[in-house]
């Protein structure tokens, strides 16, 4: 490893190379002229665009103007020494990475030094390529950082919609038409695969209407017996069956003046189905063993990841209950159909479970979110949001890599992934992959798959009679 004392004479240097094209911004601070210009000289031979300054005063104008990546500065100096511009840098400049040099290094500043926010502390005279790596691994750190600012505001301005986050076209329009049901009293079915976040645009709906200081009240339907979950919605009499020793007020009653979300709706058995029915037409119903008929104001939302139409079908279901269910049908698309959406959700997830653990994590590696991008995500969000909060647990460093994550996030380059095959696959076939893939994904349905898409429904209807593929349904 080459080392060598910046004592010699090179000339001054203001800014040598512009920004663009460089790897990044460095500010190079340090009262001895020629100790800056040796090291300035090194930044830009490995291809960074430096600035210098004498002082920590003028370093500080300089955060303002130039914004640099990453600082590197001498610690004693005059008029203002390397921990008192990195004292009060550090809160002008954020996502900076500060980096101290110096030839009277002690315990103590090294300490001082780090507590302040310096990323790493270097002894004069400085190793060359120790220097060059130290700043590359700065500069990836920055970068990170301000990358994972941006997704937050990004979040917190644009893509959010209660704890709904999503910035694919297929999620506004569903947050836009959320907006908009919410302010009507319409029951809606809320239809999407499992883990896709239906219980959240559920709760969506709800804080966005005029009844949101009323009760939100849950009902899983697909965990409770046929006798209790016809108790739970319409509660029951004293001694109307077994170990009812008490009058009880069902969901129903619980929601009066609010929402009841009726979550795996297409597992109500029929007897039950034949009271929620009457319930969406009249707004009456009675408990259990009672002849009282009570009223109540209470909004349907319902959900499912079944194909209602088709248990019509079959004859699980009953027609007339699915369209007093679906006054407004609502689908919440996949993960795998809204890719770019993984950064978005793996930041926020990532902020929520390193301030549970209390953490400090700046982001993921590159590698490491090329692989949630590749990931197919059978569970969807909750599967991603589960993944990253093991991945908190397990990461050792500020950054999540690849190996943090579970194994089944690790993806499949062979087989599940259309950004695998990319390298030398025609446009025509490309088109077909998203085309077919995008219609498994939403139950063969040529509408959803041209909202998710963005193209005409016309075009994929041509597209799969084209094909010869036999599961769309021209809606």
């Amino acid at each position: 490893m080459t080392s060598v004392d910046l004592a010699s004479d090179f000339p001054e240097v203001a800014h040598r190379t512009s920004a663009e094209g460089s790897k990044g911004r460095v500010l190079i601070v340090d009262d001895e002229a020629n100790a800056r210009n040796a090291l300035a000289e090194l930044m830009d031979d490995a291809g960074y665009s430096v600035s210098t300054a004498a002082d920590g005063r003028t370093a500080l104008l300089q955060l303002e103007q130039v914004d640099p990546d990453v600082v590197l500065t001498d610690l004693k100096m005059p008029t203002m020494d390397g921990l008192s511009l990195i004292e009060q840098g550090r809160p002008m400049a954020p996502h900076t990475t500060f980096i101290v040099m110096t030839a009277f290094a002690t315990i103590d500043t090294a300490v001082q030094a780090i507590k302040l926010g310096a990323e790493s502390y270097l002894t004069k005279p400085l190793e060359l390529d120790a220097v060059i790596a130290i700043v590359d691994r700065a500069l990836e750190r920055t970068r990170l950082s301000r990358e994972a600012a941006q997704l937050r505001e990004r979040v917190d301005e644009r893509f959010q919609l209660g704890k709904i986050l999503g910035e694919h076209p297929s999620m506004q329009r569903l947050m836009k038409n959320v907006a908009q049901v919410a302010r009507s009293r319409a029951t809606v079915l809320i239809h999407g695969e499992t883990g896709t976040g239906k219980e959240l645009i559920a709760a969506a709906i709800h804080q966005n209407s005029n009844r949101k200081d009323q009760p939100f009240i849950r009902l899983n339907c697909a965990s409770l017996s046929e006798t209790l979950l016809e108790s739970e919605l319409f509660g029951h009499e004293r001694g109307s069956f077994t170990g009812a020793q008490a009058r009880r007020e069902g969901r129903f009653k619980q929601a009066d003046g609010g929402t009841l979300f009726l979550d795996e709706v297409s597992e109500i058995p029929m007897s039950v189905q034949i009271k929620l029915l009457r319930f969406l037409q009249e707004r009456e119903f009675e408990r259990v063993g009672g002849n009282e008929t009570l009223k109540v104001d209470v909004r349907v939302v319902a959900a499912t990841n079944r194909n209602l139409k088709q248990r019509v079908e079959d004859g699980r279901f009953r027609e007339d209950l699915y369209y007093r269910l679906k006054v407004v049908q609502l689908d919440v698309p996949p993960l795998r159909v809204r890719r770019s959406d993984i950064p978005l959700l793996a930041h926020a997830f990532l902020r929520k479970y390193a301030a549970e653990n209390q953490r400090t994590i700046q982001g993921l590696t590159e590698d490491a979110l090329q692989h949630l991008m590749i990931y197919p995500w059978p569970g969807n969000v909750r599967e991603l949001e589960n993944a990253i909060e093991r991945a908190v647990v397990m990461c050792d460093g500020d950054l999540i890599e690849r190996d943090d994550l579970p194994t089944s996030a690790h993806g499949d380059l062979q087989n599940g992934s259309v950004m695998a095959l990319i390298p030398g696959v025609t446009m025509t076939e490309l088109e077909r992959i998203a085309i077919l893939r995008t219609l498994d994904a939403v139950d063969g349905s040529t509408a959803r798959a041209a909202e998710i898409l963005g193209i005409s429904q016309r075009k994929i209807q041509y597209r799969v009679k084209e094909w010869g593929y036999q599961s769309a349904t021209f809606d």
